[in-house]
């Protein structure tokens, strides 16, 4: 058996660490190269440890850290203060999370950290994404409500920064946007920790799993209805889901890929441990079924109608949250398995076409539709396009498509009438994103430029920390740079990753059936977390 202290050592580093190095990063402001070093450091060291925690949960089984010490024993009232928690989902969340953290911002390092121009605000640039990275760390470990909804503040902290830096009249606009919905968020989160706290007593998600057994049932749906709402809301969950494409596509192509990424499926981690923990048994089935199915049909909808790139993946992203939604709806172990593993896929497929949407912008000068043609004279930048698209379409044999066929099983054998219904939708949804990509690939790839609408104009600069806004004719366009080696590499180890995700399929879904099967039997993370003290 594997020596505790190396759990409780890994346990912190993927928050912790990040955490100390924003602190420093601020104070090194001045020192552009320090605060580099220190970034790709201290996220390095949190993916190295997610990868340790990955493999030790897979042979060990789930480990919880009760920090401090306070692990419950002799108080009648559970476990005190802050518990953190790591099973094969977390795990495995963090290591694709660190991995696309680690990646995106190389991209922004090799772009020179946006150019690097004097006028650009580089010094907050770095310590801003650290506190992201931890917060998202962190909200895979809480293991209470409490430090969930602290994770979740200080993802909204450092995304408003993030989503806002510049001060362009367009990012303001999106950034009240995303804060007021945020925040409406987080106080209907914490409302919900309100009403938990005074139904059960305890903030502890393995003592409230317990203890709402025996709350009336009107009373538990009340809960999970008033939790599901700020989760949906985070995930991006129709019909809480319109603030998306309106919010992620001002930001910097580096800021969007991460926030495309990751920050909706951080609630729909959340989704899922409330779903299985705390309120197992399906009383919300139907709600999310019905929520998971318009989430794909509208969000793909919106994509066919964009003209832009950014929003048109922006209204992808949403579409395809439904596909997790339809997975976890379903409560069953196949059914979790396919949306864990979906999960996974979307989070490289999404993050990678953004950053070949940054590649784009700087190539052509422009992500619009209307403007862009003749990018497959550059075969680079059109294979780092093509993949992720088919990937994402769920073109055979890509990761897309092994997601959608378990998922679409999973319907199957689950075999009621609204099942088939999200197994009908799944493939619509797949159809139209297929759709969609051949419609950008067609336009911005195969058309002749001289062919768009608006071929003769381009925009000022490429989106930078603070963004030239103006349009000036395509010809007299300065050289924004052929793409930099820098920007393209990290691109390029993100579509590796894509298709490795393929290549490996089996032995992930061997995990990812692992991790469904240890999520549906709740008496494996009861039992790390409380051990003799249930």
């Amino acid at each position: 058996m594997i020596d505790q202290h190396w759990f409780a050592t890994l346990i912190v580093i993927p928050f912790l660490v990040p955490l100390g190095g924003a602190a420093l990063t601020l104070v090194m402001g001045r020192s552009p190269r320090v605060q580099r070093a220190v970034t790709v450091v201290a996220i390095s060291a949190a993916f190295v440890a997610s990868c340790m925690l990955l493999y030790l949960t897979n042979r060990y089984g789930t480990y919880a850290l009760h920090v401090g010490g306070w692990d419950g024993k002799g108080y009648s009232n559970g476990p005190l203060g802050i518990t953190l928690v790591v099973d094969q989902l977390s795990s495995l969340m963090l290591v694709v999370s660190t991995a696309v953290l680690l990646c995106v911002v190389l991209y922004a390092v090799g772009q020179g950290i946006r150019d690097g121009t004097t006028e650009q605000p580089v010094s907050i640039f770095l310590p801003t994404y650290l506190a992201l990275t931890a917060g998202v760390c962190n909200a895979f470990l809480a293991g209470d409500l409490f430090n969930l909804y602290v994770s979740f503040e200080v993802l909204l902290a450092a995304s408003f920064v993030l989503l806002t830096l510049g001060a362009s009249a367009d990012r303001v606009r999106a950034g009240v946007s995303y804060v007021m919905v945020s925040m409406v968020s987080s106080l209907i989160f914490l409302a919900g920790i309100a009403f938990a706290y005074a139904a059960t007593g305890t903030l502890n998600l393995a003592e409230m799993a317990i203890r709402l057994q025996d709350i009336p049932e009107g009373t538990r749906g009340a809960l999970y209805a008033v939790l599901l709402v700020a989760f949906g809301i985070k995930a991006a969950v129709f019909p809480l889901s319109t603030w998306l494409p309106d919010s992620y596509p001002t930001a910097p192509a580096p800021v969007t890929a991460v926030f495309a990424g990751l920050l909706t499926k951080v609630g729909v981690y959340a989704i899922i441990r409330a779903h299985t923990l705390l309120f197992p048994g399906g009383s919300m089935d139907t709600v999310l079924l019905v929520a998971g199915l318009l989430t794909m049909l509208v969000g793909i909808f919106g994509a066919i109608a964009q003209s832009d790139i950014k929003r048109l993946l922006s209204f992808t992203l949403v579409s395809h949250i439904g596909y997790m939604i339809f997975g976890i709806a379903l409560s069953s172990r196949f059914g979790l398995s396919g949306a864990i593993f979906y999960v996974a896929h979307h989070i490289l497929v999404q993050t990678t076409l953004f950053l070949v949407v940054g590649l784009i912008e700087r190539q052509a000068g422009s992500a619009s539709l209307r403007r862009l043609g003749g990018l497959a004279a550059s075969p680079l930048l059109a294979g780092l396009f093509l993949v992720p698209a088919l990937n994402l379409g769920g073109i055979p044999p890509f990761s897309g498509f092994i997601g959608k066929v378990a998922l679409i099983e999973a319907g199957v054998q689950d075999g009621s009438v609204l099942a088939w219904l999200l197994v009908a939708g799944s493939v619509v949804t797949s159809l139209l994103t297929l759709y969609v990509m051949a419609r950008v690939w067609t336009k911005a790839f195969w058309r002749p430029r001289a062919d768009a609408p608006e071929g003769d104009m381009a925009d000022v600069g490429p989106s930078a920390l603070v963004e030239e806004a103006g349009d000036i004719a395509f010809g007299d366009r300065a050289d924004v740079g052929r793409m930099p080696v820098g920007m393209v590499v990290p691109t390029l180890i993100m579509v590796v990753a894509g298709v490795a995700l393929t290549l490996w399929a089996g032995p992930i879904f061997d995990f990812t059936n692992a991790a469904a099967a240890d999520l549906t039997d709740s008496n494996i993370y009861l039992d790390a977390v409380l051990g003799g003290t249930r």
